[in-house]
Parts: structure tokens; C-alpha cells; sequence
């Protein structure tokens, strides 16, 4: 076990529940009721503060609290679950710094957050009993708690019955009014509460139990020896070898596939579970060949390893180019975007695999090398708009427009929300069909219609929405107001109006209104 560092000066008690108080106010005054904008960068900064002021030992981990900082700016520009999560790790790990051992792995970290989150749900009330044993009197004070009993009950009692003898008295007491309590407002605080409390008053805890060391010379698992290693190997390589000849074949070198099997179908089939092939393939290097066993000693069993990686690598690039070909021919969205981060990752972790078996690398290295490949790419997409490339993206391959693509789905569009405000700009100023500017001015207003009214209000307000707001009115200004008439189609295409009572009117502001009817545009 490392040595850790001696306990950090702690700062008066009374400095911790003052600044969960105020914490607690500050999030009911700015969330509850509203929707969350650049308030919410604004409120994780105010806590990084309250952390930097109360706890006294984090400013030792002051790389963790300037990444906690970036975080919160990161929100003001775009307020979204990733960013806060991001947020809520970095300024953990810094308020836990102070007692953790130099230069710990990421394994005993994710033990020290899961306990400290665990721990938090009972830690106001045992720093209340232990405020409360320290305070001098505080025993006698609820040892004469029972002395109230009998007067409050007494009083009560005579009081309803004076109330029934004596109208004065009755209407006085019918006029008093016993205050609302709004169980869902008081239930958000105490979660807050909660969640600021582990910050500011963390527990100390040492980590569970390290990673296991493998011993010189043991066979990582019992039945695993070099030959069964060795025989996997060759099994696992000619099958992969067989399954990468038809990438290449069909995928890379367009070669005609079998009939009725269409590229599309080739391609959308293996993505995702090729992916799954790679992860096993990396579980049962980790397994098979750990650092300091006699299969990890083998020369040929590491050269089968190396070229089994290669292989996997190759999958992983093959599923890569599937999930390219089936964006190109169908549309992109933002899990597509976020399968092929994760396609891009699981590669990264293949090779860090490798080279974990090739210069024998403890676990703890190949675990912290991963997170920290993980964590830089979530933190790239807490700043790149994966909503707005989606969106683009299919607005500029869109059969209607001249692309390769599938026709445009609008409705997809409309699902993005804001984030897609601009490119359904582009297309209403863009010479389309009758019927699918209707349906492109139907979804734009209805996203206009949510994005406005959360620009207007302070608490809703974000840097990026405001943006997105002022190029889309700038490429497609809305010049008048009219309601939307009888004909009208929605983002499917289905009529607006009298036949569809239960689509409340949506406003939207266009110098045409589209006669659907007809096929023409109408003044």
C-alpha cells in the first residue's frame, strides 16, 4: 500500500452546511421550474468556488479543479448531460485528492468515487450526530425536549375546545392558514443537498483492493497452458483471416456480393457486432497472456498475438467503412456519430492491449491509459455540436437537393431540436417541392417555437442557442406571424387542421403560405 499524505487543514465546520445552504437556494432559485441553460455552468462554477473556499486540501489537486472550471464554462456555451457528468468526476476527484496516494491507477480511483457516492447518502446525518455530540449542552437540551410534551398537548387540546364553545375564537383560528409544502420542490433540494454535501464534506476513504499481480511463471487461468494458447490462436486466426478476405473482397474492393445480398445489408449487419468480436478478442489477450506468465514469455504465442491484433484491427476498420457505407446511403445521426467514436476507441484500446503484452505493463497502466483516451474524446464531445454535423450532413446529401443520399427525414430533423435550427434554415430558404417546404416550415417553426422563448428567459439562455438562433434568422427571417392553416403538412407529411383536432397549432412566420391542395403557392 503507498503512503498517504498527511490529513489537510480542515476550515470551520460552520463554513460547510452555510455553503450548502446558499448551494442549495442558488439551484431552487435558478432549476426548479425552469429548463437548465447556461444557469447550469453558472451554478457548477459557483460550487467549484465553494469547494476551493471550504476545502482547503483540494487546491493541492489543482489540475482537477482548473478541468472542473473548463467544464463549467463548457456549459455556459452548452449546457448538456455529458459536460456535467465530466464536471461532477473532475471536481470529486479533486476534494479526494487530498488523502489518496501519489500516483494512484484509475482502478482504485473508480473504487474512491463509487464510495464516496455511496457514502454521501448517509453523511449529513452522521456529521449532524457528530455536531451534535461535540456541541456543549446539546444532550441536555434534548433531554428536556420531553418537558414540551405536556404543555403543547394541553394547550392544544383546551384550545379546540374554546374554539367550539366560542365563535371568536373559532373564526379567529378558521382564518389561520397553515403554509403549503411542496413535497416535489423540498425532495429537489434534499437531492442537491446531498450532492453538495459529499463535496464539501467528503469521506476519507482508502481504496478496496488493488488490481491482482499476476505471479512469474502461473498460468493466467487453470486450463490455460501455451500449447491450448497457442492451438486458440491459429483457430482464431485463420477464422478472422476468412472474415476480413470478404471485407476486402466486398467491402474495400466493391466487388459484386451473392445474390440478393445488397451492400447496404452487407454493410449494416456487421458493424456492430464485429465490434463485440474485437472486445473478446482483447478480453482473452488480457486473460490469456498477462504480464508474467509463461504464455506471455512465449515468442510465438506473442507473434500469433501481434498478428491476431493486426487482424482485429482490420475488423475494426471494416466496421468503421460498413457504418460509413450505410450513413452514405441512408442518413447520419448522432449515434452513428457516436458508434463510430466508438469504433475509433475500441481500436486505440486493441492497441493499447498489445503493447501492455509486448512491454509487459501492469494492469493499472492499461486501465488509466484507456480511461484517458476515454475521457479525452468524451470531452471533445461536450464541445463539438454532434446534433448540428448530423444535421448538416443530411441536408447536404439529401436526394431532394441533388446528394447521393436517401430522401431528407425531416422528422429526424425535428427530433434534433435546436440543434438542427440552422440546417432546417438553410433548406426553407432553399427553392424546394411544394410539399416538402411545407413539411420544412412546419418542423423549423415548431423548433423555432421551443428555441425562442428558452433564448428570452435568463435561466434558459445558453451562448450556443443564442448562435444558433441568430444565424437560422439571419439565413430565413421571420418577417410575419400567421397561424398555421387548414392544409398545412407536418414534418410526416400529414394535413394540419380540422381533420387532425388533437395537433395543436403551431405559429410560424413565412412570406408564402404553401397550398398543399393545389400544389402551389398561395399569397
Amino acid at each position: 500500500m503507498k503512503a498517504f499524505r498527511p490529513p489537510p487543514a480542515a476550515a470551520p465546520f460552520w463554513m460547510k452546511p452555510v455553503a450548502a445552504a446558499l448551494l442549495v437556494l442558488a439551484a431552487d432559485q435558478l432549476f426548479w421550474g425552469y429548463a437548465a441553460g447556461a444557469t447550469l455552468g453558472g451554478f457548477c462554477l459557483l460550487a467549484t468556488i465553494a469547494v476551493v473556499l471550504v476545502n482547503p486540501a483540494a487546491r493541492r489537486a489543482w489540475a482537477w479543479l482548473l478541468a472542473a472550471t473548463v467544464f463549467g464554462v463548457v456549459m455556459i456555451e452548452a449546457p448538456g448531460l455529458l459536460a456535467f457528468v465530466l464536471w461532477a468526476v473532475a471536481i470529486a476527484v479533486a476534494v479526494l485528492a487530498a488523502r489518496a496516494g501519489r500516483h494512484e491507477d484509475a482502478w482504485r480511483w473508480l473504487q474512491r468515487l463509487a464510495t464516496l457516492l455511496v457514502l454521501g447518502l448517509v453523511a449529513p446525518f452522521r456529521d449532524f450526530m457528530k455536531a451534535r455530540k461535540r456541541a456543549p449542552g446539546s444532550g441536555a437540551a434534548l433531554r428536556r425536549l420531553p418537558v414540551l410534551v405536556l404543555p403543547i398537548v394541553g394547550g392544544a387540546v383546551f384550545l379546540a375546545l374554546f374554539t367550539i364553545a366560542n365563535p371568536v375564537i373559532a373564526q379567529a383560528v378558521a382564518q389561520w392558514r397553515i403554509p403549503q409544502i411542496d413535497l416535489p420542490r423540498i425532495g429537489f433540494a434534499v437531492i442537491v443537498l446531498f450532492g453538495v454535501w459529499m463535496l464539501l464534506r467528503p469521506s476519507f476513504k482508502r481504496p478496496l483492493w488493488g488490481l491482482p499481480a499476476a505471479k512469474p511463471g502461473a498460468a493466467p487461468l487453470p486450463g490455460l497452458s501455451v500449447a491450448s494458447v497457442g492451438l486458440s490462436l491459429v483457430v482464431f486466426n485463420t477464422i478472422f483471416a476468412l472474415q476480413n478476405g470478404l471485407d476486402l473482397a466486398f467491402l474495400w474492393s466493391r466487388a459484386p456480393l451473392p445474390q440478393g445480398v445488397t451492400l447496404a445489408e452487407y454493410a449494416h449487419r456487421g458493424a456492430y457486432p464485429l465490434i463485440a468480436t474485437a472486445l473478446l478478442a482483447g478480453l482473452f489477450v488480457l486473460v490469456a497472456l498477462a504480464p508474467g506468465s509463461a504464455t506471455a514469455r512465449s515468442t510465438w504465442l506473442r507473434r500469433l498475438v501481434v498478428l491476431w491484433v493486426a487482424q482485429n484491427l482490420f475488423l475494426v476498420a471494416s466496421s468503421i467503412l460498413r457504418t460509413l457505407d450505410y450513413v452514405e446511403v441512408y442518413a447520419l445521426t448522432r449515434l452513428r456519430l457516436a458508434a463510430l467514436i466508438w469504433m475509433a476507441l475500441v481500436g486505440l484500446g486493441l492497441l493499447l492491449i498489445c503493447w501492455r503484452m509486448l512491454r509487459a505493463k501492469s494492469a493499472g497502466w492499461l486501465i488509466n491509459a484507456n480511461l484517458a483516451a476515454a475521457g479525452l474524446m468524451l470531452a471533445a464531445c461536450t464541445v463539438v455540436d454532434l446534433g448540428s454535423i448530423a444535421a448538416a450532413w443530411n441536408v447536404r446529401h439529401a436526394r431532394e437537393l441533388g446528394g447521393d443520399g436517401e430522401a431528407l427525414d425531416v422528422c429526424y430533423l425535428e427530433r434534433l431540436g435546436p440543434a438542427s435550427v440552422v440546417a432546417l434554415s438553410q433548406l426553407r430558404a432553399t427553392a424546394l417541392p411544394p410539399l416538402l417546404a411545407a413539411r420544412v416550415a412546419w418542423s423549423r417553426e415548431t423548433v423555432l417555437n421551443d428555441l425562442e422563448p428558452r433564448q428570452a428567459k435568463w435561466r434558459g439562455w445558453s451562448w450556443r442557442g443564442q448562435r444558433r438562433l441568430d444565424e437560422a434568422l439571419l439565413i430565413a427571417p421571420r418577417d410575419r406571424t400567421i397561424p398555421v392553416p387548414a392544409g398545412t403538412l407536418d414534418c410526416r407529411g400529414q394535413q394540419i387542421g380540422p381533420s387532425a383536432p388533437e395537433t395543436p397549432p403551431q405559429p410560424y412566420s413565412e412570406p408564402l403560405t404553401p397550398d398543399v391542395a393545389s400544389g402551389t403557392s398561395a399569397p
